[in-house]
């Protein structure tokens, strides 16, 4: 039986770790989100009755889908499929524009800091 020839080796694959994709690889070397930015605390939920199967969709977006079937935030999904939060955000970005998912930022990323807080703030600190 002949003995199967030495395979080549790659700079995209890592034998411990298996294959090596670059972030700007899954993200088409885009940087931002489609459709706006997104505070990171925002909670993601994948929207009820939408078949992810029809778009075009990357592993990573599938991964994020079935990651989200509950409220988890953008920051918590990232840690969870042990992606950078840059591209997470790009990859919601798409979802978010096929319907695929919502995006539900908390009141207080939205509104600006009370400076009055902010103030009472500092001088609770000083008194320590």
């Amino acid at each position: 039986m002949p003995a199967d020839p030495p395979r080549a080796a790659h700079d995209w694959l890592d034998h411990d770790a298996g294959p090596v994709v670059r972030p700007y690889a899954m993200t088409q070397g885009r940087v931002a989100p489609e459709g706006g930015e997104f505070d990171l605390v925002a909670f993601v939920v994948a929207t009820a009755g939408e078949d992810p199967g029809g778009a075009a969709l990357q592993p990573e977006h599938h991964a994020i889908v079935a990651a989200s079937w509950e409220p988890i935030s953008v920051v918590e999904l990232a840690s969870a499929l042990d992606l950078s939060i840059g591209v997470v955000r790009v990859l919601l970005g798409d979802l978010r524009s096929a319907g695929l998912i919502s995006l539900y930022e908390p009141p207080a990323a939205s509104q600006p800091h009370d400076v009055d807080v902010l103030k009472a703030v500092v001088n609770g600190l000083r008194a320590l």
